[in-house]
């Protein structure tokens, strides 16, 4: 892991993890993981299978053989595949991140999952977009990010993607969610949501996102150089 480059960017969702991992892993054409999509894709898999998400086992053996795979298109979005079909949508669905959340706090699913994050970490180097990122996943990354922003600046940033997607939203019920979720992955036993003790945190609450972009491209540049 230490041979190559790796950016970890942290945080809660809706904090601009995912956008902005995208355009730092394309700016440097370097290769990204959403550590995200593979809770969700998990949790997405255990439904599509059947399987209770409060059944530790069954949920950690799908952990351990989910079929899935990223592909980049030509625009630079990610196709998300799961057992040969786009599910890139269906895991961003408000239930499907509710399950994740629950399915991430089950220790034996963390490590089905550790080893396969890892692999991730290929020439000529990796943006790492998750929840532990720099404090499990790559300790020893070059640089480590955790983004952060209001409830309510999230809840409001929810409610309008999905109101551009064509998905009635209620504010209320999406930051009673995010409450809910912030205060499961902030006090679950393995791996906790929080900053690593050598983390950058930026508040993104009142930065747009091609500030936010502009402040870490500074920061990698000059661990780069260092």
């Amino acid at each position: 892991m230490s041979e190559v480059p790796v950016v970890t960017l942290d945080g809660p969702g809706g904090a601009g993890k995912g956008t902005i991992s995208s355009m730092l892993a394309a700016n440097h054409r370097w290769h990204l993981l959403d550590s995200g999509a593979l809770y969700r894709l998990t949790a997405l898999a255990a439904h599509n299978h059947g399987v209770d998400a409060a059944d530790e086992a069954a949920v950690a053996h799908i952990a351990e053989t989910l079929d899935v795979c990223f592909l980049t298109e030509a625009d630079a979005s990610v196709k998300v595949m799961l057992e040969g079909e786009d599910v890139s949508r269906a895991i961003r669905q408000e239930a499907i991140g509710n399950a994740a959340s629950v399915v991430a706090s089950i220790p034996a699913v963390r490590d089905a999952l550790l080893q396969r994050q890892r692999d991730f970490a290929v020439a000529p180097g990796l943006i790492a977009d998750g929840r532990d990122m720099g404090t499990t996943v790559f300790p020893a990354a070059v640089l480590k990010i955790f983004l952060t922003a209001s409830a309510e600046e999230r809840a409001r940033r929810r409610m309008n993607q999905l109101q551009l997607a064509g998905t009635s939203a209620n504010f209320g019920s999406l930051l009673r969610d995010i409450q809910v979720r912030d205060e499961r992955d902030q006090n679950r036993s393995v791996s906790p949501l929080k900053p690593a003790d050598d983390a950058i945190v930026l508040d993104t609450t009142e930065l747009s996102i091609p500030d936010v972009v502009a402040r870490i491209e500074a920061l990698l540049d000059e661990r780069l150089k260092a």
